[in-house]
């Protein structure tokens, strides 16, 4: 299936939290005929198409082929207000839920929006404990801006994280707990409920816009555009009994916006152990793992900064970034960025193989560059890596844009990355 703006807009849909996000991404994967993997498991030492999930984040891989790795790497998380662990509060004669901000939010734009909740209970079940996703597609909260009329500067509100994203559910002391009302609406008692990782989303559906049907306006975009990329990318590799030099993978990470150290962040072990399970199962050694990292190459497929047509003054000069203009290669001297020269060509010859329009981007020298899995991913498995991305606007804001042809430009050219024979054939 090609890679299409409605195509990401119903996974998008589909993927509030990472949770859900490696739901979409496995069901999609098993439909293809890959097979899920436990890591506690002893794995098959026969080639096929298989994947493994860690919380919330996923590895596929199509072993096949012996040779180096090309890898695509994205995250499944995206900036959100999250349920803190003691939420519940009585304000003035409100019920508020406290919320804190996951990852670099850009709080205003979470004001006076219908809010859902979705996430993952932690549970009693009998003498064990099980895992359960919770997806509550109702408007059950809702963080009120301020009225102008109460405000010190009536040209804007400066937000404190701490006292101004608490969201109001009710207004009586009727309706109980919160988390007590999440536990019901999943079909479990409060009294079972060990531990909650619960966050807000977006109700209004992805949608693409313009009068020419050009934009795709959604929530997550930054980064499930690159989750749905790199999916698709993998899916439209060569099938296992084709003759192929590279060994496909997609690896999508968990808390890439608050730095990836945890035990299934980018900073884990998730893809080192994956990959030498790989080479073991072909029959290989430790050296050869060992051999293979440095001839592998590695995309960190991240989003990227459209040039703003209200602020073009806060873009590098000669570095126009267009909207439906293709695929982005981003590079960063101070190592904000992974891509170096030959990575760079690495992907700049995917885009020719695709037929698709490269773009380059560099960051202002005198504003802070944000960061993405690249360079750590990189560092930790000594795999040359590049850094790219699609373009887009309100990058971190509860809804962002990017143009509707940029998303079969973008799957297009990871798809020649991850499989550059089948694009020269």
């Amino acid at each position: 299936m090609a890679a299409t703006a409605a195509g990401l807009g119903e996974f998008i849909d589909a993927s509030p939290s990472p949770f859900h996000a490696c739901v979409t991404v496995a069901q999609r994967l098993l439909d293809a005929g890959y097979t899920e993997l436990s890591e506690a498991d002893r794995w098959p030492d026969r080639p096929g198409r298989y994947f493994t999930v860690r919380a919330g984040s996923l590895v596929a891989w199509n072993s096949a082929a012996q040779g180096p790795f090309r890898i695509v790497g994205a995250h499944t998380d995206s900036p959100n207000l999250r349920v803190k662990q003691h939420p519940n509060r009585l304000v003035a004669g409100w019920r508020v839920v406290a919320l804190e901000p996951y990852g670099g939010a850009w709080l205003n734009s979470w004001l006076d929006r219908d809010l859902g909740i979705s996430g993952r209970l932690s549970v009693r079940d009998g003498v064990g404990l099980s895992h359960r996703l919770v997806r509550i597609d109702e408007p059950i909260l809702r963080v009120p801006q301020l009225a102008i009329h109460l405000a010190d500067d009536r040209k804007s509100v400066t937000l404190d994280p701490q006292r101004h994203v608490n969201a109001v559910w009710g207004t009586s002391d009727r309706a109980g707990s919160f988390i007590g009302y999440v536990a019901q609406r999943a079909g479990v008692a409060e009294s079972d409920v060990l531990a909650a990782d619960l966050m807000t989303h977006d109700l209004t559906p992805s949608a693409v816009i313009g009068a020419d049907a050009s934009l795709l306006s959604a929530p997550r975009l930054d980064n499930l555009a690159s989750c749905y990329a790199g999916l698709e990318a993998l899916l439209a590799a060569p099938d296992a009994g084709e003759a192929r030099a590279h060994l496909p993978v997609l690896a999508l990470f968990d808390h890439e916006e608050v730095g990836s150290t945890s035990d299934h962040g980018a900073q884990s072990n998730l893809l080192t152990t994956v990959l030498e399970r790989i080479v073991l199962g072909q029959g290989g050694t430790r050296e050869d793992f060992l051999r293979r990292l440095p001839v592998s190459l590695l995309a960190s497929a991240d989003m990227a900064h459209a040039t703003h047509p209200n602020y073009p003054e806060r873009h590098e000069p000669n570095h126009l970034i267009e909207v439906n203009g293709g695929p982005v290669l981003k590079v960063h001297p101070n190592l904000r960025y992974a891509t170096d020269g030959r990575t760079a060509a690495a992907f700049a010859l995917a885009c020719r193989q695709a037929g698709v329009r490269l773009q380059r981007y560099e960051h202002r020298a005198d504003l802070p560059c944000g960061s993405t899995i690249g360079p750590m991913t990189s560092a930790g498995t000594g795999i040359p890596t590049v850094d790219v991305g699609a373009p887009q606007l309100a990058m971190h804001s509860a809804r962002e844009l990017m143009g509707t042809r940029d998303v079969g430009a973008y799957a297009a050219a990871l798809a020649a990355f991850l499989s550059p024979e089948a694009a020269e054939a």
